[in-house]
């Protein structure tokens, strides 16, 4: 399993919070959501929505911001 407590070597994954954003976790990444189903991205940083308004949850879609 990479990034195990016990790999010593490999680098941890950064989660960079945001107030009234999403978490932006550096990827690849794996997701497991409450029921048990598992997502995964590819992608080198992912946006990981916090307050569930997103379309696509659990990737932020910025429906989380004020829209005008």
């Amino acid at each position: 399993m990479p990034n195990s407590p016990s790999d010593r070597s490999a680098a941890p994954c950064r989660v960079t919070v945001q107030r009234k954003g999403p978490l932006l976790v550096e990827g690849p990444v794996e997701v497991e959501l409450e029921d048990g189903s598992v997502v995964t991205s590819d992608r080198f940083r992912v946006a990981l929505c916090t307050c569930r308004r997103s379309r696509r949850y659990p990737w932020c879609d910025t429906s989380h911001r004020d829209r005008a």
